[in-house]
């Protein structure tokens, strides 16, 4: 099945789809259907790489533990070097230390700036390549005026709640909206920084290689276009996409990312530098040589991915609609067997997801994010492991 915005009638209903709040996390009717992983993307390599191992058809998950639980609204998630992690919330604009053993919640301090409102607020976290030596953490953030990337110094000697130095803006002038803000940002295996911006309901900005809505970002440390991006003086890395809010690199340094669909398609892709991932023209697999298509799609009331990780062999998909996680096993850029749901509706909503070494995996739920059912302990960081 596929889907073009083609028809009057068409591009009417998605309008009105795209201007209601809910739009970004997918929180409206769709069909129901299964994952679709049956085509690799246009343009991607479809081998395995020398001595790669194409992962068990059949995985499992297993709940090790609850780490911490009482967040509000988390939303990033970066793993300290003793352990420990850091987590963002949206809607407060803090940053809060979990010790990884005891699951103790310290408040590091709050990041100035930072206008939440609808799907914006304090959003993605990553540690400084160098973080060992310079103790400096990347947020994604909203304001009053844009989206942007900043860094902090974390000075974890100070007293809780003002352990956070004053921002360090690395790069501005992403658009903002109250839908499809992005806001996931990781550093690459090349030492740059990548980051999902959204289209913020303005589809228009997807196909505009001069604009930053509706991107993956790549950008050095300092926030300069990244040696090699594909359009010269640019940090534009691929463009036509609605709402990236997943990015990991398997084991072979290839980069991978979840994105939201409307109404019909929800996407894992394959990423290539310069490629057109399709969106608004095209949602989900076109079968078009001039749109790389995803390696694998779900309605979206079976996923509504946020955050992805790789470990095992396998893409693993947090889904907020969804209320599971994905496991998507690979072979090369193909998807090697059917994925596969787990925990469906026994957490609630899912967020972030990041792997944690080995088979373990941190997973991040979002009941308390405006769209959730929170009960009591909500929110949630869980630890996995997985196969």
């Amino acid at each position: 099945m596929q889907r073009h915005a083609v028809t009057a009638a068409l591009a009417t209903a998605a309008l009105l789809l795209t201007a209601g709040c809910s739009s970004g996390d997918g929180e409206k009717p769709a069909a129901s259907g299964s994952a679709s992983p049956d085509r690799t993307g246009t343009g991607a390599p479809s081998s395995r790489g020398p001595g790669e191992q194409a992962p068990p058809d059949k995985g499992s998950v297993k709940v090790v533990r609850t780490v911490a639980d009482g967040l509000k609204s988390p939303w990033g998630l970066a793993p300290l070097p003793d352990g420990d992690l850091l987590v963002s919330s949206r809607d407060e604009g803090t940053v809060t230390r979990v010790d990884g053993k005891t699951g103790k919640k310290t408040e590091a301090g709050e990041v100035p700036g930072v206008a939440p409102e609808g799907e914006g607020g304090l959003l993605g976290l990553a540690l400084s390549p160098g973080y060992a030596s310079d103790h400096l953490v990347y947020a994604y953030l909203t304001t009053a005026s844009d989206n942007r990337v900043v860094r902090v110094l974390y000075d974890e000697k100070k007293p809780a709640g003002e352990q956070l130095g004053a921002p360090d803006t690395v790069f501005k002038g992403i658009p903002k909206g109250v839908i499809h803000n992005g806001g996931r940002i990781a550093f690459g295996p090349d030492g740059m920084l990548y980051a999902g911006a959204g289209e913020t309901g303005d589809r228009g900005k997807a196909q505009d290689k001069k604009a930053l809505g509706g991107k993956i970002l790549r950008m050095t440390p300092e926030g300069e276009p990244a040696p090699g991006n594909p359009f010269g003086d640019s940090v534009v890395y691929s463009y036509g996409h609605r709402n990236v809010q997943g990015l990991a690199w398997d084991g072979k340094q290839r980069l991978w990312a979840s994105e939201f669909g409307q109404d019909t398609w929800d996407e894992l892709n394959a990423i290539k530098p310069g490629d057109n991932y399709g969106w608004p023209e095209a949602e989900g697999k076109a079968g078009e040589a001039r749109y790389h298509d995803p390696v694998a799609q779900w309605h979206t009331d079976e996923a509504s991915p946020s955050g992805i990780a790789y470990a095992e062999g396998s893409v693993w998909m947090a889904g907020l609609r969804g209320q599971r996680l994905w496991r998507v096993p690979l072979k090369g850029t193909e998807v090697s067997a059917a994925p596969q749901a787990f925990l469906k509706g026994k957490y609630g909503r899912l967020r972030t997801v990041v792997a944690a070494g080995g088979d373990r995996l941190w997973l991040v739920t979002s009941e308390t994010d405006g769209r959730g059912s929170p009960g009591g302990g909500d929110d949630r960081v869980l630890e996995l492991k997985v196969r």
